[in-house]
């Protein structure tokens, strides 16, 4: 295994880690779901909080995939993050980067209009804004390789003309796009089992590599 592998593999879930910051991050993401859920009560309007469990769930999965192409190559994950965290919880996936996913469904679904059909640059404003918030979120991804704090191994997943697309779309933009699919459901129920699938898909690899004794 690479070197930012085994380091990412240091202190899994290890909740010696744990730094005080972590409690008022948490406060904040209570806080802003605690408010969104307070909306969708008094609207009946739950896209919302669907939105944020969409992006979260798809994170979850993302993160979830690679850990198992870490485990199969045998080499490395796609990413890895073996810097500082308060609490890494997979080789490529850390407390800090959870709580910025668990709202950024939330705070994509606040940048709509919400006017029923409603068009940006000529498109339908949701794809319109998604792939602004996925160049944003790749944008910022590749700083945070540059600086050494995300750590690409494969030539399909560097900072080139074929990496860069890949990292756009696998990386980025098919949360968003869940997103969408989540909240364009006609029910609450199906807005529901939209987003639950992601997570019921993670759960099932996480819980197989469990079963083998698989870290990661």
């Amino acid at each position: 295994m690479t070197e930012a592998t085994k380091q990412a593999l240091v202190g899994l879930r290890d909740l010696s880690t744990l730094q005080w910051y972590v409690i008022p991050l948490l406060a904040i993401v209570f806080y802003i779901y605690t408010i969104e859920i307070e909306k969708a009560r008094a609207s009946g309007n739950w896209n919302a909080v669907i939105a944020g469990a969409a992006v979260f769930g798809a994170d979850f999965l993302n993160e979830s995939w690679n850990g198992w192409f870490m485990v199969l190559s045998g080499r490395s994950a796609l990413w890895t993050t073996p810097g500082p965290t308060a609490l890494r919880t997979m080789v490529g996936w850390n407390i800090e980067i959870m709580f910025m996913f668990s709202i950024l469904g939330i705070v994509f679904y606040r940048a709509l209009s919400g006017k029923k059909g409603a068009r940006l640059l000529g498109m339908d404003e949701r794809w319109a804004i998604a792939l602004g918030f996925t160049a944003i979120c790749t944008a910022v991804e590749c700083a945070l390789n540059a600086g050494g704090h995300l750590v690409w191994e494969y030539r399909l997943w560097e900072r080139t003309a074929i990496g860069v697309p890949l990292i756009f779309l696998v990386g980025y933009l098919w949360f968003f796009a869940w997103a969408i699919l989540a909240t364009s459901r006609e029910t609450l129920k199906a807005k529901v089992l939209v987003a639950a699938i992601p997570y019921a898909a993670a759960i099932a690899i996480d819980l197989l590599a469990a079963l083998q004794g698989i870290r990661y």
